[in-house]
C-alpha cells in the first residue's frame, strides 16, 4: 500500500485519490500505453492542482481490493469528493462499485488509456454508472482534468 497523508488546511475536506491494482507500477509497466509518469507523479500532480483549488488530497493506492473498499468506508463524511483510477477492479468489480456509493460524495473515474480503443473487455466499467464524469485517454493528465471537474461539482 502506498499512502500519502492529507495536504492542505483550507477549512475543506480533502479530496481522496484512489489508485488500484498495478498502478504502483506507472513509469516501468508498459510505458507505451501509460507513459513515463510515476505514481508519485501523479500524487504531486494531484496534489498540485488541489491545492490551486484549496484542497488537500489525501492519496491511497492498493493492490489489495478489501483495503480499497475498507478506505472507502472510512472516507464517508472525511472526503469531499473521490478521483479513483481502479485499474482493473473497473471491469470485474462490482462490490468496489457497491462501496463507492457509500460516502455518498461525487466520483471521478479516470483511466490513463483510452480504455475503448483496446481489448473489448475493457470497455465495460462497473464504475462509470456511479461516477459524475469518467476521463480516459489523456495520460496522467486526466486526473488533473477529473480534479478541476470534482472542484466544479463541489462549488
Amino acid at each position: 500500500m502506498s499512502e500519502a497523508s492529507v495536504t492542505g488546511a483550507t477549512g475543506k475536506l480533502p479530496i481522496l485519490l484512489l489508485n488500484g491494482p498495478n498502478l504502483n507500477m506507472l513509469g516501468a509497466r508498459q510505458p507505451e500505453v501509460y507513459g513515463a509518469d510515476t505514481l508519485a507523479d501523479v500524487v504531486l500532480l494531484v496534489e498540485r492542482v488541489a491545492a490551486e483549488l484549496d484542497f488537500g488530497v489525501r492519496a491511497l493506492q492498493t493492490n489489495h481490493e478489501g483495503e480499497m473498499i475498507d478506505a472507502i468506508h472510512a472516507a464517508r463524511g472525511e472526503v469531499s469528493g473521490i478521483v479513483i483510477n481502479p485499474g482493473g477492479w473497473t471491469h470485474t468489480s462490482v462490490a468496489l462499485a457497491d462501496a463507492l456509493v457509500i460516502p455518498e460524495v461525487p466520483i471521478i473515474e479516470v483511466h490513463i488509456s483510452n480504455v475503448h480503443a483496446r481489448e473489448t473487455f475493457r470497455h465495460h466499467s462497473y464504475i462509470s454508472p456511479i461516477a459524475a464524469a469518467v476521463i480516459a485517454g489523456c495520460g496522467t493528465a486526466g486526473y488533473e482534468f477529473a480534479v478541476r471537474r470534482l472542484a466544479s461539482l463541489l462549488a
